[in-house]
């Protein structure tokens, strides 16, 4: 049997995804009674012959077999990470809206790193044309038609915005182009110019979708629904008169009601019963026995209060201690601590602390404890007792923060996208601290170039402009090089500027004080940092603070010391 595919929408705050939702499902939430239990529903099926209505001849030459798309909604931005199963995401294929007029923006770069994640195909809605100034809106008629009925002045102006979008999507390594112009849909994301409010663009939007949910998605769509079900918490909501329900999507086999259920938790996994099932048919809450995969369920059932979205579900009426051990492994795999040393991670749902987990592994921070729930005392105990300063970090998604360790910094923001960028500051920044704190005022190695005809006075003191090969260089430094004493490297000038260091790859003038360049010094001449044999002892403790450039510098050091002295530094 082939399931419907499964579609989440991703977008920054009011670039316009609850809106596009609405268009797609032929309503509106906000017209709907505050608390009715329809809100509360966070997925629903577009039919196939509905798709079709709206798509019309667009999808005559595609012969399709998938019978609809259930779409995901749910409030926030983080609905994309709840929707995980073992080793991955159960979204098939997502939508990511941009607005066209605003371009890509934090969360908007956040859902992209989360998208390449998981390696989820996708296209990105480019919301929002008809609030272009000039914009004549045509919903009767297809967009590329609507297009070249504009002025040449909107033309011109749209595609200058979908070329940035294509700019920016490149920085982050992905090809992209409008729809119309992709000649090949495995190496090239397809930008659907839409608009929410008027419609226009959505059966380009349909169509693209079906399409490729039905050409490289066919195959993995294909499941046997006669087994248990299995599924993810995608919310847990309070319903009056049936306490709290979990908003669910079951991604294989079947659901029927008074099965049996485990879904995981921190400890073990809570055992209840699918006392009631709701879904959502023609924007009409119904109770029904029995649901097949993929669909989006509302479960009520006893002991549901400490239930965690994200969470694994799954039936077991049979093979009951076999599933429980798989649904334990599997919350495990995500919460267990994952390295020796490092840092603390904390997230609201199972799924947001995967994701988070994922990044930060791909930027090569280390974990050694993630939990899902806030910040607690223990996590701030946990992170105190790291040795190394380094991994003295809490990170903090969607949960409160404790505070009360002086020594631990805490990170905690509602993006992860800012949670990971403000954590690799943070780490540069107190690298560094650290780094000045242990060093001092120790002479660090570095190595320098006098430039060719760049001698602006022979002496008095010397001033002549040099190429920083390796290293730092700051004013007041003694400089060798041969070995023995030379001078002293004054001070330095940046362009017009006098400033106390400059890095790495710099050419800047330096005054070098007794010597006259064509006596001690020439042009062309290598010189380094003439480092006393007690620096160079304590630089060989603190090595990890020098770069392997810097390291090789401090030998080449020594063996300059070591022609006259063969203890030297021993």
């Amino acid at each position: 049997m082939i399931r419907q595919p499964i579609c989440v929408l991703l977008a920054h705050v009011d670039h316009g995804k609850t809106s596009i939702l609405d268009r797609i499902r032929g309503s509106s939430l906000a017209a709907k009674e505050a608390g009715g239990i329809t809100q509360a529903i966070s997925a629903y099926t577009i039919e196939l012959e509905n798709i079709k209505k709206i798509c019309g001849d667009l999808l005559n030459n595609i012969k399709l077999s998938i019978p609809g798309i259930l779409f995901i909604d749910s409030p926030g931005h983080e609905a994309f990470t709840t929707l995980r199963k073992r080793g991955g995401n159960i979204a098939d294929i997502a939508i990511l809206v941009i607005d066209v007029n605003e371009g890509l923006k934090p969360q908007t770069i956040e859902a992209i790193e989360i998208l390449k994640q998981y390696k989820t195909p996708f296209v990105v809605a480019a919301n929002k044309i008809d609030v272009m100034g000039g914009w004549r809106s045509q919903p009767d008629k297809l967009i590329l038609q609507s297009f070249s009925e504009q002025s040449d002045q909107i033309r011109q102006a749209m595609e200058m915005k979908l070329y940035e979008i294509v700019g920016k999507l490149s920085e982050m390594g992905i090809n992209s182009e409008r729809f119309d112009r992709v000649r090949d849909h495995t190496k090239e994301i397809a930008i659907i110019p839409i608009s929410a409010m008027t419609g226009e663009g959505f059966p380009e939007l349909l169509m693209t979708i079906t399409g490729l949910a039905q050409k490289f998605l066919e195959d993995s769509l294909n499941i046997d629904v006669s087994g248990q079900a299995r599924g993810t918490i995608l919310e847990v909501t309070e319903e009056k008169g049936m306490g709290k329900t979990l908003d669910t999507v079951i991604y294989s086999g079947s659901l029927k009601q008074n099965d049996k259920l485990l879904i995981g938790s921190v400890g073990a996994p809570i055992e209840t019963k699918a006392k009631c099932l709701f879904t959502l048919e023609n924007n009409k809450c119904c109770a029904i026995g029995e649901v097949h995969a993929s669909a989006a369920v509302k479960i009520s059932g006893p002991g549901l209060e400490d239930v965690i979205p994200g969470m694994p579900i799954a039936v077991a009426n049979e093979n009951s201690d076999s599933i429980k051990e798989e649904i334990m492994h599997e919350v495990e795999e995500v919460m267990i601590e994952t390295d020796n040393e490092g840092i603390v991670i904390k997230a609201d749902t199972l799924g947001s602390l995967e994701a988070l987990t994922r990044l930060l592994h791909g930027k090569g921070i280390k974990i050694k404890k993630a939990g899902i729930g806030n910040i607690t005392k223990g996590d701030m105990s946990e992170a105190s007792s790291e040795e190394n300063a380094l991994n003295r970090l809490v990170l903090g998604f969607n949960v409160k923060e404790y505070m009360g360790e002086e020594n631990v910094h805490v990170i905690s923001n509602k993006v992860i996208y800012k949670i990971i960028e403000d954590a690799e500051k943070w780490l540069e920044d107190e690298a560094k601290r650290l780094e000045s704190a242990e060093l001092g005022d120790l002479v660090k190695p570095f190595k320098i170039e006098i430039l060719k005809d760049h001698v602006f006075r022979q002496k008095d003191p010397a001033i002549v402009g040099v190429e920083i090969l390796i290293g730092t260089i700051k004013a007041n430094s003694p400089v060798t090089k041969d070995g023995s004493k030379l001078c002293i490297l004054k001070s330095i000038k940046d362009g017009k500027d006098n400033v106390n260091e400059a890095v790495e790859g710099k050419q800047v003038a330096v005054a070098l004080t007794g010597v006259t360049v064509g006596r001690q010094v020439y042009e062309g001449d290598i010189l380094f940092s003439d480092i006393p044999e007690t620096d160079f002892v304590a630089l060989k403790n603190l090595k990890k603070y020098l770069s392997p450039k810097e390291k090789d510098v401090l030998r080449e050091i020594a063996e300059l010391k070591r022609r006259e002295n063969p203890t030297w530094g021993i």
